[in-house]
Parts: structure tokens; sequence; C-alpha cells
């Protein structure tokens, strides 16, 4: 974990890669997330506000049902990377 990014509690900036594409109607389950879909690949992006809320969204992901590709803390406004199939690690 690279700690420049993050705060004691856990609280950061996330890029979360999904297989598969979220229909924009689960955007507001996200609170604060920009959900952005291509190449048959979903990116939820945004500020977490502590691991609780990390392990919390996670959940919500996993009931949804789409396999889990990475989950990366960014800095703030970083370019991401390009949503491919092929995706399998994060940066």
């Amino acid at each position: 974990m690279n700690t420049a990014v993050t705060d004691p509690d856990g609280s950061g900036w996330y890029e979360i890669r999904l297989h598969g594409r979220l229909d924009p109607r689960w955007a507001s389950r996200f609170d604060g997330m920009t959900l952005t879909t291509a190449d048959g690949g979903t990116l939820l992006a945004g500020r977490v506000v502590d691991q609780a809320a990390l392990h919390g969204l996670l959940h919500q992901l996993r009931d949804i049902g789409l396999p889990l590709l990475s989950v990366s803390q960014v800095e703030p406004g970083a370019a991401s990377y390009p949503i491919t199939d092929s995706t399998t690690t994060g940066a």
C-alpha cells in the first residue's frame, strides 16, 4: 500500500476495476464514486472515507456478482489506465 496517498485511517482515492459492464443505474449505490464502462469492463473511481467504507463497498460489489479485477489506491485526479478485458492487476 502506498501510504503517500492515504491517511492512517485508510481514507484515500481508489480505482476499482470489474470484469463486465455495470449498468449506470447502479451508480447511485456508490455515493461519490464515478462509474465508467468501456471495452467490457467497469471502473469505479473516487474517494473512500476509511477502511470500513472500502470493505463495505467491496461487499456490495461482491453481491452484484461481477468479477473483481483490481483495487488500487491512486493520487486524486491521476489519469487511470484504460479498461480492457485483459486487465488483471492494478498499477
